[in-house]
């Protein structure tokens, strides 16, 4: 039997957009657009003439230079690691490849910071550009391998027994036929890493490698003068910016459909043969090192700190501190998620796209470049809430809105409109449908992003180190303080004890996109 394809609700294009929605959404676009305003106005204040200053010197273009050679290295390592698990693990016939599947997708919920501890406590003298690459792919490769593994599982197999009834081999096959229905999961995965790559502070902080996230905190911890940090802070987020829109564009030009359901069985399994011998102790170096290598590291340290006795007050003091500032900026990017959320799904006119696309502009926002802007607002505009919690939680705001509104998005536009329509029919105010319809229809969609704002926000190093109030210590930034005077072993439970906490969001994440 042929499965029918029903095309999906399409989002109104034209009417009335409510304002019940539409005033939320210009403030949260507001919200999301601060940082990049100000930083463009502290930048001009020296005058175009610093500006050409500080673009043209030679530490600049070599800041460029290390930034982007980082990215390329890491974001190539990053696929080529996500397509080899997303082989062995789908199509190949390696012995515990279940198993590897399961764990190959964990180091994701290390921050590269408590990585980048692991290395600097170790014997090992692992710094500079190499430590950076090797931190930065073990924690990444990730975001290639997951999306990557799912659109392997989606290729239909006849595809490629149509490609051996033409005389290729299963290798030639997988290659011409598979790993090129996979390329835009891949890219997408590879955008990932690129924008993470280049946002990354606590990691080549740790490891001594300048690039733009480094110079940037210490030019703005070292001077006075703190223009350059803002100029070069812009020129982070053009990078940025560039890298974005060029996925994007190169995604557009490739993008491949399928018509129809395809065939509902799994991939033929292809031999490795005498390559499983190297595929199965590769598989188990790469996952020792971005694995167990971190949590042994942050294990060993903990039980030294605690035979010498760790505050443990202090440490539950930074741990429920960590949980009320990830909360309160989770009920942040939620409540102005809602209204840009439901506004993107059902009403695609031309001001709902520019909210839209303004929201997602922390998307491109490093975390560092978003605190040194808000460090420069609060100081001259907004002194009463300047490292008070509402500057941090803004700060949350501006970094993590584009996941809530994502969430609440795709939640909203599974559904079919015509059910708020019928509401409206039997008499049913806009307020009314909103509260009795929409909202429950986003539910698992708000529930899914506040789960991952929540994740993201206490694992969160460089806003938090800047805008967090005086006195106040969540784990990430006790984990950084002590590591920054090699106290390793006061550190380590600190580290521990924040992977812990990030399990739990990670599990109610998981369990709402089992139900959706």
């Amino acid at each position: 039997m042929l499965d029918q394809v029903v095309a999906a609700p399409k989002a109104r294009r034209s009417g009335k957009t409510p304002g019940l929605l539409l005033v939320p959404g210009l403030v949260a676009a507001g919200v999301a657009l601060l940082p990049i305003a100000y930083l463009v106005i502290r930048s001009f204040e020296g005058g175009l003439g610093r500006i050409v200053d500080v673009l043209f010197r030679e530490r600049t273009a070599l800041l460029i230079g290390r930034s982007l050679g980082l990215t390329v290295a890491v974001t190539t390592a990053c696929v080529l690691l996500g397509l080899f698990f997303a082989f062995i693990v789908v199509r190949s016939d390696l012995p515990g490849r279940t198993l590897i599947g399961v764990l190959a997708a964990l180091p994701l919920a290390i921050p590269s910071y408590i990585a980048a501890f692991a290395w600097v406590s170790s014997p090992v003298d692992v710094s500079g550009f190499l430590g950076a690459f090797l931190v930065l792919t073990a924690c990444c490769y990730p975001y290639v391998y997951i999306p990557v593994v799912a659109a392997m599982r989606g290729v239909d197999p006849a595809t490629e027994e149509v490609a051996r009834g033409l005389g290729k081999n299963a290798w030639q096959a997988f290659w011409s036929v598979t790993a090129r229905q996979v390329r835009p999961a891949a890219a997408g995965g590879a955008l990932l890493v690129a924008l993470y790559t280049l946002s990354d502070f606590g990691a080549v902080s740790l490891l001594r490698y300048d690039v733009f996230t480094r110079v940037i905190h210490t030019s703005y911890r070292s001077s006075f003068d703190r223009t350059p940090a803002a100029i070069l802070s812009l020129l982070l987020v053009i990078l940025t910016v560039t890298i974005t829109v060029s996925e994007a564009r190169l995604r557009k030009a490739s993008e491949q459909v399928r018509v129809g359901g395809g065939v509902s069985r799994r991939p033929s399994v292809i031999r490795l043969g005498r390559w499983r011998w190297l595929a199965g102790p590769g598989a188990t170096a790469v996952l020792g090192l971005a694995l167990a290598f971190p949590i042994v590291s942050l294990l060993y340290w903990s039980v030294t700190g605690l035979s010498r006795g760790v505050d443990l007050g202090r440490l539950s003091e930074s741990a429920v501190t960590t949980i009320w500032f990830a909360g309160l900026g989770m009920l942040a990017c939620v409540v102005l998620a809602v209204p840009v959320g439901i506004l993107a799904a059902r009403y695609r006119t031309r001001p709902v796209r520019l909210i839209e696309h303004a929201t997602f502009a922390g998307h491109a926002l490093p975390g560092i470049v978003v605190a040194l802007a808000l460090v420069f607002f609060g100081i001259r505009y907004a002194n009463p809430i300047y490292q008070r919690t509402p500057m941090l939680v803004l700060a949350y705001a501006v970094l993590f809105l584009p996941m809530a509104v994502a969430s609440v998005r795709s939640s909203v536009a599974m559904s079919s409109p015509r059910i708020e329509e019928v509401a409206r029919s039997l008499g049913k105010t806009r307020t009314e449908v909103l509260r009795l319809v929409t909202l429950p229809l986003a539910g698992p969609g708000i529930a899914a992003g506040a789960a991952l704002v929540m994740l993201t926000a206490m694992k969160e190093l460089p806003a938090t180190l800047l805008l967090q109030p005086t006195g106040a210590r969540t784990l990430a930034t006790s984990l950084w303080t002590e590591t920054g005077v090699a106290a390793y072993a006061a550190a380590a439970p600190y580290g521990l004890a924040l992977v812990v906490l990030a399990v739990i969001p990670t599990l109610i994440l998981m369990r709402v996109q089992a139900r959706q």
